[in-house]
């Protein structure tokens, strides 16, 4: 016979329902009006919960919306945690992309706001400076390199979920990381002057 539920597990279930309701209804809302078009309130109407639910789990949409980055963000750390230099967390964030292409358009799409592409551009940074931690560089080379190659991965990605196209994930990340790496190598064998 199966173990009843207890009131803590029925309240974390239904904490965790409000928090993916209110989170699904921020994306359809961005996707359908844009960042700047959704309130609080509208995004409580569409998720059919009270804004004192809604209070309850977050202070704002941008920390809404930043829950569902900040998940991919430490996905992403444990799988490149191995492969520090190789670029791995980029077919992470491609496939993710695939999988959350919604998420994503509304992340770094024309519709969303400039605070919310700036924090995803922040995380793709701090992978990237993870990826460069053991390239001995000056501090100043090393922040070039770092928003250049994420700055270039961020185009790559909104590039490819903007225009669908036939090519695969595993492919465009392929892609970064041969051209990525080919630029690197091409920096740091360069001699200082």
């Amino acid at each position: 016979m199966p173990k009843p539920r207890t009131k803590v597990e029925d309240v974390d279930r239904r904490v965790r329902r409000s928090k993916r309701q209110l989170h699904e209804s921020l994306i359809s809302l961005i996707l359908e009006r844009g960042w700047d078009e959704v309130s609080i309130q509208d995004i409580c109407s569409r998720a059919d919960v009270g804004r004192s639910t809604f209070y309850t789990h977050f202070a704002d949409k941008e920390e809404l919306l930043l829950t569902g980055l900040d998940d991919l963000h430490q996905a992403l750390d444990l799988q490149s945690a191995g492969n520090k230099g190789s670029f791995a967390f980029a077919e992470g964030v491609v496939e993710h992309a695939k999988d959350k292409a919604r998420l994503l358009r509304a992340l770094i799409g024309k519709r969303s706001g400039a605070t919310i592409q700036r924090q995803f551009r922040e995380v793709m940074m701090q992978l990237v400076s993870a990826e460069l931690v053991d390239l001995q560089l000056e501090p100043k080379q090393r922040q070039a390199l770092i928003h250049y190659i994420g700055g270039a991965f961020v185009e790559l990605l909104t590039s490819w979920l903007d225009r669908p196209s036939s090519i695969d994930p595993s492919t465009l990340a392929e892609t970064f990381r041969t051209l990525t790496l080919g630029a690197l190598a091409a920096y740091t064998s360069k001699p200082t002057a």
